[in-house]
């Protein structure tokens, strides 16, 4: 047989890939006889640069940036084979490395986050993945360009200093000085959310409060999302104003598509793109993939329900082996209820989240040996009744 193992984190318990392989152990010690591939998985949010790195042999780039606030510090990203790199832009603009008391997404840049595609370019790449889940940020990615050498004017002809309330102050883009490698590489944008840059449904009034912005601001920050699109449109010729996506990351995601000409996607079709996931599961008898706590979320967008669209096109089992199972079959939206075979949890009595986070890779290779066992046993029936 051949098994396709394509699992995502258990968040704050295992890695992807401590999932995979673990799975992958129950498996051969009841079968080591089965032929069986692993394929961590991520969403495209926090760990993806680690997952990728780690499963694809990649390597990490350590660099210091400027931070959130301007201040420099550590930060990283991955290479991997194909000439690419990965960039979580949360590693250098994320609202993690903001104290509460100084979010202020006025003053918070994207500049980091550019420093670091700057330093990939510079080593070559001709692809790069960016991540722009968790900002501290809503500058529509003006720091960013900036650090590729993208220049933005007032009125009086002054260039723009940093941070979300220079947007509304833009008179006239240049980007003649922009990166010269920009041109001859392919960005992809791992995007989930649907947000637009302004309005009511835009990045400032649904995420800036989260970033410490007060009513105030929030409508001082959409205004200046309003007036960087319009500035976009009119210096360089591109509307990114009500792009699917261009609000996510303050802004980021139409930045993104404005300078570098970057294409939003889906955080797990890049995933399993950059993984060859289709190739692995082509021709497989059976995948499994799983993830921390299966809810209904899972079915909009997580990497399992990615895998099993992945698995489905070749008439492929799909089980999942979760942490826990918080969605019964029946509260499954009917049209996606066919798109597992079964889905199992790692818990097998009442124990506290302590107990079950202490004990996690334990009770997840005894469930999949036990699930792997039964698999085995239904399969050579099968073929014996032939």
């Amino acid at each position: 047989m051949k098994i396709v193992i394509a699992c995502d984190k258990y968040k704050g318990n295992m890695s992807a890939m401590e999932v995979c392989s673990t799975i992958k152990q129950a498996i051969m010690d009841v079968d080591n006889k089965s032929d069986v591939v692993i394929s961590p998985m991520a969403d495209g949010g926090e760990g993806t640069t680690d997952m990728l790195v780690e499963s694809l042999n990649g390597n990490f780039i350590d660099i210091k940036v400027k931070g959130p606030l301007g201040n420099m510090i550590d930060s990283r990203f991955g290479l991997i084979p194909g000439n690419a790199a990965v960039v979580e832009m949360a590693s250098a603009s994320g609202l993690w490395l903001v104290p509460v008391e100084k979010r202020n997404p006025m003053k918070t840049t994207t500049y980091g986050t550019g420093q670091l595609i700057k330093k990939a370019l510079d080593m070559g790449c001709i692809k790069i993945i960016i991540g722009i889940g968790g900002s501290a940020t809503n500058d529509a990615g003006m720091g960013m360009a900036q650090a590729l050498g993208v220049r933005f004017f007032d009125s009086a002809g002054s260039l723009l200093g940093l941070g979300g309330s220079e947007m509304i102050k833009i008179d006239k883009i240049d980007i003649s000085l922009i990166h010269p490698a920009v041109k001859q590489c392919s960005f992809y944008v791992a995007c989930d959310v649907k947000n637009p840059l302004f309005g009511p449904e835009g990045a400032a009034f649904v995420y800036a409060p989260q970033k410490g912005a007060d009513a105030g601001m929030v409508a001082e920050l959409d205004r200046g999302l309003m007036h960087f699109a319009a500035m976009v449109k009119k210096s360089i010729s591109r509307d990114v104003a009500y792009i699917p996506g261009a609000g996510a990351a303050g802004g980021l995601g139409a930045g993104l598509v404005a300078f570098l000409g970057a294409r939003l996607k889906p955080g797990t079709e890049i995933m399993i793109e950059a993984t060859s996931l289709e190739k692995k599961i082509r021709g497989s008898d059976l995948v499994i993939t799983g993830e921390g706590a299966m809810d209904n979320q899972t079915f909009y967008g997580k990497s399992s329900y990615g895998v099993a669209i992945t698995a489905r096109k070749y008439g492929v089992a799909v089980i999942t082996i979760n942490g826990s199972v918080n969605i019964s079959y029946d509260h499954i939206e009917k049209e996606k209820r066919d798109l597992f075979d079964g889905n199992f949890a790692t818990v097998n009595r009442d124990m506290s989240l302590d107990e079950a986070i202490k004990n996690g890779k334990k009770l997840l290779y005894a469930a999949s040996k036990e699930l792997f066992r039964f698999y085995k046993a239904a399969h050579e029936r099968e073929k014996s009744s032939f």
